[in-house]
Protein backbone atom coordinates (compact mmCIF):
# COMPACT_ATOMS: atom_id res chain seq x y z
CA UNK A 1 0.00 0.00 0.00
CA UNK A 2 2.93 2.58 0.82
CA UNK A 3 4.45 1.69 -2.34
CA UNK A 4 0.90 2.54 -3.75
CA UNK A 5 0.56 5.84 -2.70
CA UNK A 6 4.27 6.61 -3.50
CA UNK A 7 3.91 5.98 -6.89
CA UNK A 8 0.50 8.03 -6.92
CA UNK A 9 2.38 10.82 -5.64
CA UNK A 10 4.94 10.61 -7.78
CA UNK A 11 2.75 10.58 -10.78
CA UNK A 12 0.82 13.15 -9.32
CA UNK A 13 3.83 15.97 -9.18
CA UNK A 14 5.05 14.74 -12.66
CA UNK A 15 2.18 15.78 -14.69
CA UNK A 16 1.28 18.57 -12.35
CA UNK A 17 4.21 20.39 -14.17
CA UNK A 18 2.72 23.28 -16.37
CA UNK A 19 -0.84 22.71 -15.04
CA UNK A 20 -1.62 20.00 -16.95
CA UNK A 21 -3.30 16.81 -16.58
CA UNK A 22 -0.61 14.81 -19.18
CA UNK A 23 2.77 15.70 -21.59
CA UNK A 24 0.68 16.24 -24.80
CA UNK A 25 2.18 16.14 -28.43
CA UNK A 26 1.72 19.67 -30.43
CA UNK A 27 3.07 20.76 -33.98
CA UNK A 28 3.95 23.87 -34.73
CA UNK A 29 4.61 25.63 -38.39
CA UNK A 30 6.55 28.88 -39.43
CA UNK A 31 8.17 29.92 -42.62
CA UNK A 32 11.70 31.80 -42.16
CA UNK A 33 15.10 31.15 -43.20
CA UNK A 34 18.12 29.11 -41.18
CA UNK A 35 18.83 31.25 -38.55
CA UNK A 36 14.80 31.15 -37.73
CA UNK A 37 14.77 27.32 -37.64
CA UNK A 38 17.42 26.91 -35.31
CA UNK A 39 16.39 29.04 -32.59
CA UNK A 40 12.80 28.00 -32.84
CA UNK A 41 13.33 24.40 -32.74
CA UNK A 42 15.94 25.36 -29.89
CA UNK A 43 13.33 27.17 -27.69
CA UNK A 44 10.34 24.29 -28.43
CA UNK A 45 13.02 22.17 -27.17
CA UNK A 46 13.45 23.92 -23.75
CA UNK A 47 10.08 24.54 -23.70
CA UNK A 48 8.42 21.61 -24.40
CA UNK A 49 11.26 19.80 -21.82
CA UNK A 50 9.78 22.73 -18.88
CA UNK A 51 6.54 21.62 -19.65
CA UNK A 52 6.69 18.47 -20.75
CA UNK A 53 5.12 18.49 -24.22
CA UNK A 54 6.40 17.37 -27.07
CA UNK A 55 6.43 19.80 -29.96
CA UNK A 56 7.33 18.23 -34.06
CA UNK A 57 8.63 21.66 -35.94
CA UNK A 58 7.63 22.26 -39.58
CA UNK A 59 9.00 24.85 -41.05
CA UNK A 60 9.56 26.20 -44.53
CA UNK A 61 10.81 29.13 -46.49
CA UNK A 62 8.30 31.93 -47.48
CA UNK A 63 7.85 30.51 -51.22
CA UNK A 64 4.23 28.49 -50.70
CA UNK A 65 3.86 29.21 -46.72
CA UNK A 66 0.48 30.65 -47.40
CA UNK A 67 -0.65 28.43 -50.05
CA UNK A 68 0.38 25.38 -47.54
CA UNK A 69 -1.57 26.56 -44.16
CA UNK A 70 -4.64 27.91 -46.33
CA UNK A 71 -4.47 23.94 -47.21
CA UNK A 72 -4.00 23.15 -43.79
CA UNK A 73 -7.00 25.04 -42.38
CA UNK A 74 -8.97 24.01 -45.20
CA UNK A 75 -9.04 20.66 -43.75
CA UNK A 76 -8.83 20.87 -40.25
CA UNK A 77 -5.06 19.60 -41.18
CA UNK A 78 -3.42 22.72 -39.28
CA UNK A 79 -0.42 22.83 -36.52
CA UNK A 80 -1.76 23.72 -32.74
CA UNK A 81 0.56 26.61 -33.32
CA UNK A 82 1.05 28.48 -36.47
CA UNK A 83 3.33 31.40 -37.08
CA UNK A 84 0.67 33.81 -39.29
CA UNK A 85 1.55 36.70 -41.55
CA UNK A 86 -0.38 39.96 -40.34
CA UNK A 87 -2.36 40.53 -43.29
CA UNK A 88 -3.43 37.11 -43.51
CA UNK A 89 -5.74 37.24 -40.30
CA UNK A 90 -8.80 38.57 -42.25
CA UNK A 91 -8.53 35.99 -44.83
CA UNK A 92 -8.36 32.69 -42.42
CA UNK A 93 -10.46 34.57 -39.84
CA UNK A 94 -12.92 36.68 -41.46
CA UNK A 95 -15.55 37.12 -38.51
CA UNK A 96 -12.77 35.88 -35.64
CA UNK A 97 -13.08 32.10 -34.99
CA UNK A 98 -10.82 31.16 -38.07
CA UNK A 99 -8.20 30.88 -35.08
CA UNK A 100 -8.07 30.34 -31.03
CA UNK A 101 -9.22 33.19 -29.42
CA UNK A 102 -6.50 33.90 -26.77
CA UNK A 103 -8.09 35.56 -24.52
CA UNK A 104 -9.39 32.45 -23.53
CA UNK A 105 -6.41 31.92 -22.10
CA UNK A 106 -5.01 34.79 -20.39
CA UNK A 107 -4.60 32.65 -17.01
CA UNK A 108 -1.92 31.44 -18.93
CA UNK A 109 -0.23 33.39 -21.07
CA UNK A 110 0.82 37.07 -20.06
CA UNK A 111 -1.26 38.91 -22.46
CA UNK A 112 -0.11 42.18 -20.56
CA UNK A 113 3.25 41.93 -22.06
CA UNK A 114 1.92 43.23 -25.53
CA UNK A 115 0.43 46.95 -25.50
CA UNK A 116 -3.24 47.34 -26.01
CA UNK A 117 -2.64 48.71 -30.42
CA UNK A 118 -0.80 45.73 -30.65
CA UNK A 119 -3.59 43.39 -29.19
CA UNK A 120 -6.44 45.05 -31.21
CA UNK A 121 -4.53 45.12 -34.01
CA UNK A 122 -4.11 41.29 -33.84
CA UNK A 123 -7.97 40.86 -32.99
CA UNK A 124 -10.91 40.04 -35.32
CA UNK A 125 -14.28 40.41 -33.97
CA UNK A 126 -13.16 41.44 -30.78
CA UNK A 127 -11.48 38.00 -30.60
CA UNK A 128 -7.16 38.15 -30.30
CA UNK A 129 -6.63 35.94 -33.09
CA UNK A 130 -2.63 35.90 -32.75
CA UNK A 131 -0.05 37.85 -30.69
CA UNK A 132 2.62 39.70 -32.35
CA UNK A 133 6.15 38.13 -32.59
CA UNK A 134 7.72 41.60 -33.51
CA UNK A 135 6.15 44.90 -34.62
CA UNK A 136 7.33 47.10 -38.33
CA UNK A 137 6.27 50.60 -38.24
CA UNK A 138 7.08 53.44 -40.77
CA UNK A 139 10.06 56.62 -39.04
CA UNK A 140 12.00 58.95 -40.56
CA UNK A 141 15.85 58.28 -40.07
CA UNK A 142 18.46 60.60 -41.06
CA UNK A 143 22.22 61.13 -41.70
CA UNK A 144 22.89 63.40 -38.78
CA UNK A 145 27.04 63.50 -40.36
CA UNK A 146 25.06 65.18 -44.25
CA UNK A 147 23.13 67.31 -42.61
CA UNK A 148 26.03 69.02 -40.18
CA UNK A 149 27.94 69.48 -43.65
CA UNK A 150 24.78 71.49 -44.64
CA UNK A 151 25.07 73.27 -41.59
CA UNK A 152 21.04 73.00 -40.53
CA UNK A 153 20.19 70.43 -37.72
CA UNK A 154 18.25 66.93 -38.85
CA UNK A 155 14.64 68.05 -39.20
CA UNK A 156 11.62 67.60 -36.50
CA UNK A 157 9.04 68.77 -38.59
CA UNK A 158 7.79 68.28 -42.30
CA UNK A 159 8.39 71.76 -42.72
CA UNK A 160 11.76 71.73 -41.57
CA UNK A 161 11.83 68.63 -43.95
CA UNK A 162 10.76 70.90 -46.77
CA UNK A 163 13.28 73.31 -45.76
CA UNK A 164 15.96 71.52 -46.08
CA UNK A 165 15.37 70.81 -49.79
CA UNK A 166 16.84 74.38 -51.06
CA UNK A 167 19.50 74.79 -48.38
CA UNK A 168 21.35 70.89 -49.55
CA UNK A 169 20.81 72.33 -53.31
CA UNK A 170 22.79 75.48 -52.24
CA UNK A 171 25.45 74.24 -50.23
CA UNK A 172 26.44 71.15 -51.04
CA UNK A 173 25.28 70.42 -54.45
CA UNK A 174 22.53 69.81 -57.09
CA UNK A 175 22.67 65.63 -56.36
CA UNK A 176 22.06 65.94 -52.50
CA UNK A 177 18.88 65.58 -51.00
CA UNK A 178 17.42 65.12 -47.41
CA UNK A 179 15.04 62.42 -48.69
CA UNK A 180 14.75 59.77 -51.12
CA UNK A 181 10.67 58.69 -51.58
CA UNK A 182 9.58 56.61 -54.60
CA UNK A 183 7.61 53.57 -55.00
CA UNK A 184 6.28 52.11 -51.70
CA UNK A 185 8.24 54.84 -49.94
CA UNK A 186 6.18 57.28 -51.60
CA UNK A 187 3.06 55.75 -50.93
CA UNK A 188 3.15 54.85 -47.38
CA UNK A 189 4.90 59.18 -47.06
CA UNK A 190 1.73 60.05 -48.78
CA UNK A 191 -0.33 57.84 -46.13
CA UNK A 192 1.22 59.09 -43.41
CA UNK A 193 0.67 62.76 -44.47
CA UNK A 194 -3.31 61.93 -45.67
CA UNK A 195 -3.70 60.57 -41.77
CA UNK A 196 -1.62 63.56 -40.17
CA UNK A 197 -4.48 65.82 -41.95
CA UNK A 198 -7.76 63.72 -41.88
CA UNK A 199 -7.12 62.15 -38.61
CA UNK A 200 -8.12 58.59 -40.49
CA UNK A 201 -6.20 55.78 -41.93
CA UNK A 202 -6.81 54.82 -45.24
CA UNK A 203 -9.01 51.70 -44.62
CA UNK A 204 -11.20 51.77 -41.73
CA UNK A 205 -10.12 48.14 -39.87
CA UNK A 206 -13.93 47.36 -38.75
CA UNK A 207 -16.22 48.23 -42.03
CA UNK A 208 -12.81 47.55 -44.84
CA UNK A 209 -14.22 50.90 -46.31
CA UNK A 210 -11.55 53.47 -47.57
CA UNK A 211 -12.25 56.61 -45.26
CA UNK A 212 -10.54 59.54 -47.45
CA UNK A 213 -12.13 61.53 -49.93
CA UNK A 214 -10.53 62.28 -53.79
CA UNK A 215 -9.81 65.66 -52.05
CA UNK A 216 -7.71 64.13 -49.61
CA UNK A 217 -5.54 62.56 -51.73
CA UNK A 218 -5.06 65.41 -53.91
CA UNK A 219 -4.37 67.26 -51.20
CA UNK A 220 -1.22 64.81 -49.68
CA UNK A 221 -0.16 64.65 -53.72
CA UNK A 222 0.30 68.06 -54.17
CA UNK A 223 2.32 68.38 -51.14
CA UNK A 224 4.44 65.26 -52.66
CA UNK A 225 4.37 66.77 -55.54
CA UNK A 226 5.76 70.11 -53.62
CA UNK A 227 8.68 68.12 -51.78
CA UNK A 228 9.71 67.18 -54.90
CA UNK A 229 10.20 70.82 -56.49
CA UNK A 230 11.54 72.03 -53.58
CA UNK A 231 15.21 69.49 -53.88
CA UNK A 232 13.85 67.81 -50.82
CA UNK A 233 13.43 64.34 -52.85
CA UNK A 234 14.22 62.91 -56.38
CA UNK A 235 11.96 62.60 -58.92
CA UNK A 236 10.63 59.78 -59.36
CA UNK A 237 11.92 59.57 -63.09
CA UNK A 238 15.33 60.13 -62.26
CA UNK A 239 15.55 57.51 -59.08
CA UNK A 240 14.05 55.03 -62.29
CA UNK A 241 16.62 56.37 -64.95
CA UNK A 242 19.73 55.62 -62.22
CA UNK A 243 18.06 51.85 -62.19
CA UNK A 244 16.15 51.95 -59.13
CA UNK A 245 19.24 50.34 -56.37
CA UNK A 246 17.79 48.93 -53.42
CA UNK A 247 18.56 52.03 -50.90
CA UNK A 248 21.29 49.91 -48.81
CA UNK A 249 23.12 49.34 -52.64
CA UNK A 250 22.89 52.77 -53.50
CA UNK A 251 25.97 54.71 -53.42
CA UNK A 252 23.96 57.68 -53.33
CA UNK A 253 23.05 57.01 -50.18
CA UNK A 254 26.21 54.98 -49.02
CA UNK A 255 27.98 58.25 -49.49
CA UNK A 256 25.82 60.53 -47.79
CA UNK A 257 24.38 62.12 -50.96
CA UNK A 258 21.14 61.22 -50.11
CA UNK A 259 20.60 62.16 -46.28
CA UNK A 260 17.10 60.70 -45.09
CA UNK A 261 14.49 57.96 -45.69
CA UNK A 262 11.58 56.74 -44.50
CA UNK A 263 11.67 53.14 -43.60
CA UNK A 264 10.86 50.48 -41.27
CA UNK A 265 12.39 50.85 -37.99
CA UNK A 266 13.41 47.39 -38.50
CA UNK A 267 15.52 48.21 -41.06
CA UNK A 268 18.41 50.48 -39.09
CA UNK A 269 21.52 47.44 -39.63
CA UNK A 270 20.59 46.89 -42.44
CA UNK A 271 20.94 50.37 -44.16
CA UNK A 272 23.49 51.82 -41.89
CA UNK A 273 25.60 49.39 -42.05
CA UNK A 274 26.56 50.28 -45.81
CA UNK A 275 26.85 54.13 -44.82
CA UNK A 276 31.02 54.87 -45.16
CA UNK A 277 32.68 55.19 -42.12
CA UNK A 278 32.45 58.11 -40.38
CA UNK A 279 28.62 58.87 -40.97
CA UNK A 280 26.24 59.08 -38.54
CA UNK A 281 22.73 57.76 -38.67
CA UNK A 282 19.55 58.85 -36.64
CA UNK A 283 16.16 57.44 -36.23
CA UNK A 284 14.56 60.70 -36.25
CA UNK A 285 10.87 58.95 -35.55
CA UNK A 286 7.78 60.85 -37.14
CA UNK A 287 7.64 64.10 -38.46
CA UNK A 288 4.16 66.30 -38.64
CA UNK A 289 3.01 68.45 -41.02
CA UNK A 290 1.89 71.60 -39.77
CA UNK A 291 -1.86 71.07 -38.17
CA UNK A 292 -1.54 67.35 -38.09
CA UNK A 293 -4.06 65.75 -36.15
CA UNK A 294 -1.75 62.94 -35.24
CA UNK A 295 1.29 61.27 -36.37
CA UNK A 296 -0.11 58.94 -38.76
CA UNK A 297 2.27 56.37 -38.15
CA UNK A 298 2.00 53.16 -40.35
CA UNK A 299 2.31 50.51 -37.70
CA UNK A 300 1.68 47.20 -37.80
CA UNK A 301 2.36 43.48 -36.35
CA UNK A 302 4.93 41.96 -38.91
CA UNK A 303 3.78 38.29 -37.63
CA UNK A 304 1.37 36.66 -34.99
CA UNK A 305 1.68 33.73 -32.97
CA UNK A 306 -2.02 31.42 -33.62
CA UNK A 307 -3.08 28.98 -31.91
CA UNK A 308 -5.26 26.61 -33.92
CA UNK A 309 -9.30 27.04 -33.41
CA UNK A 310 -8.93 22.43 -33.76
CA UNK A 311 -6.24 22.16 -31.52
CA UNK A 312 -7.30 18.90 -29.11
CA UNK A 313 -4.70 20.49 -26.76
CA UNK A 314 -4.84 24.43 -26.94
CA UNK A 315 -4.49 24.87 -22.59
CA UNK A 316 -0.77 22.90 -23.55
CA UNK A 317 -0.13 24.69 -26.83
CA UNK A 318 -0.77 28.45 -24.51
CA UNK A 319 1.78 27.36 -22.38
CA UNK A 320 4.26 26.75 -25.06
CA UNK A 321 3.41 29.78 -26.82
CA UNK A 322 4.13 31.61 -23.29
CA UNK A 323 7.00 30.01 -22.88
CA UNK A 324 8.50 31.07 -26.24
CA UNK A 325 7.40 34.76 -26.12
CA UNK A 326 7.30 35.47 -22.13
CA UNK A 327 9.31 32.88 -20.15
CA UNK A 328 13.72 33.28 -19.94
CA UNK A 329 14.02 30.18 -21.53
CA UNK A 330 12.00 30.46 -24.37
CA UNK A 331 13.00 34.55 -24.67
CA UNK A 332 16.84 33.38 -24.73
CA UNK A 333 16.42 30.56 -26.74
CA UNK A 334 14.76 32.67 -29.44
CA UNK A 335 16.56 35.75 -29.19
CA UNK A 336 16.02 38.25 -32.48
CA UNK A 337 15.28 35.60 -34.52
CA UNK A 338 12.16 37.28 -35.86
CA UNK A 339 13.63 40.81 -34.87
CA UNK A 340 13.00 42.82 -31.97
CA UNK A 341 9.98 41.11 -29.99
CA UNK A 342 7.26 42.64 -29.01
CA UNK A 343 6.15 41.38 -25.63
CA UNK A 344 7.76 43.63 -23.46
CA UNK A 345 9.70 41.61 -20.69
CA UNK A 346 11.47 40.04 -23.99
CA UNK A 347 12.86 42.88 -25.32
CA UNK A 348 13.88 43.75 -22.09
CA UNK A 349 15.84 40.44 -21.89
CA UNK A 350 17.48 40.70 -25.10
CA UNK A 351 18.78 44.39 -24.33
CA UNK A 352 20.25 43.03 -21.05
CA UNK A 353 21.69 39.94 -22.36
CA UNK A 354 23.02 41.84 -25.51
CA UNK A 355 21.23 40.19 -27.91
CA UNK A 356 19.79 43.25 -29.33
CA UNK A 357 21.01 46.95 -29.29
CA UNK A 358 19.80 50.05 -27.82
CA UNK A 359 19.02 51.71 -30.86
CA UNK A 360 17.19 49.24 -31.96
CA UNK A 361 14.94 49.33 -29.02
CA UNK A 362 14.95 53.24 -29.23
CA UNK A 363 13.06 53.12 -32.81
CA UNK A 364 10.70 50.87 -31.97
CA UNK A 365 10.05 52.95 -28.81
CA UNK A 366 9.25 55.49 -31.69
CA UNK A 367 6.96 53.60 -32.87
CA UNK A 368 4.85 52.32 -30.25
CA UNK A 369 4.83 55.83 -29.04
CA UNK A 370 3.66 57.77 -32.09
CA UNK A 371 -0.31 58.17 -32.41
CA UNK A 372 -2.79 57.41 -35.26
CA UNK A 373 -5.46 55.17 -35.69
CA UNK A 374 -5.31 51.80 -36.53
CA UNK A 375 -4.78 50.68 -40.14
CA UNK A 376 -6.50 47.65 -41.28
CA UNK A 377 -4.76 44.48 -42.40
CA UNK A 378 -5.97 44.95 -46.01
CA UNK A 379 -3.40 48.03 -46.58
CA UNK A 380 -1.34 45.16 -47.20
CA UNK A 381 -3.13 43.15 -49.92
CA UNK A 382 -1.12 43.17 -53.21
CA UNK A 383 -4.07 44.81 -55.11
CA UNK A 384 -4.27 47.55 -53.16
CA UNK A 385 -0.61 48.38 -52.78
CA UNK A 386 -0.45 48.12 -56.95
CA UNK A 387 -3.40 50.26 -57.51
CA UNK A 388 -1.68 53.07 -55.23
CA UNK A 389 1.76 52.81 -56.50
CA UNK A 390 0.62 52.30 -60.25
CA UNK A 391 -0.78 55.24 -59.72
CA UNK A 392 1.87 57.15 -57.93
CA UNK A 393 3.90 56.53 -60.87
CA UNK A 394 1.47 57.80 -63.47
CA UNK A 395 1.48 61.02 -61.17
CA UNK A 396 5.25 61.35 -60.77
CA UNK A 397 5.71 60.68 -64.27
CA UNK A 398 3.49 63.40 -65.34
CA UNK A 399 0.68 61.30 -66.97
CA UNK A 400 -2.08 62.25 -64.44
CA UNK A 401 -2.71 65.74 -63.06
CA UNK A 402 -3.21 65.48 -58.88
CA UNK A 403 -7.06 65.24 -59.77
CA UNK A 404 -7.02 62.65 -61.64
CA UNK A 405 -4.35 60.82 -59.85
CA UNK A 406 -6.66 60.89 -57.13
CA UNK A 407 -10.18 59.54 -58.41
CA UNK A 408 -8.20 56.81 -59.99
CA UNK A 409 -6.33 55.69 -56.95
CA UNK A 410 -9.59 55.94 -55.10
CA UNK A 411 -11.40 53.79 -57.96
CA UNK A 412 -8.61 50.95 -58.02
CA UNK A 413 -8.41 50.68 -54.06
CA UNK A 414 -12.21 50.13 -53.76
CA UNK A 415 -12.21 47.63 -56.42
CA UNK A 416 -9.63 45.68 -54.93
CA UNK A 417 -11.60 45.65 -51.52
CA UNK A 418 -15.19 44.68 -53.22
CA UNK A 419 -14.19 41.12 -53.02
CA UNK A 420 -12.61 41.47 -49.06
Amino acid sequence: MTHFKTFIATALATTAIGGTAVAEELRMSWWGGDSRHEATQAALQVCGEKYGHTISPEFTGWSGHFEKVATQLAGGTEADIMQINWPWLPIFSENGDGFADLNDFADIIDLEQWPAPLREASSRNGALNGLPASLSGRIFFFNKTTFDAAGIPVPTTMEELMAAGPVFRDTLGEDYYPLEGTGLDASLLIQMITTQRTGKSLINPETNEVQWTAADIQESLEYYQQMVDNHVLQAWRDKAAAGNVPLHENVNWTQGRIAGSYQWDTTYFKISDPLEEGQELVPSGLLRIEGAMNDGVYRKPSMVFSISANSEHPEAAAQILNCLTTEPEGIAAMASARGVPSAAVAAAQLLDTGAIEQIQVDAQNMVLAAEAPAISPFNEDPDVRAGIEDTLELFAYGELDSAEAAEELLMLVNEALEDK
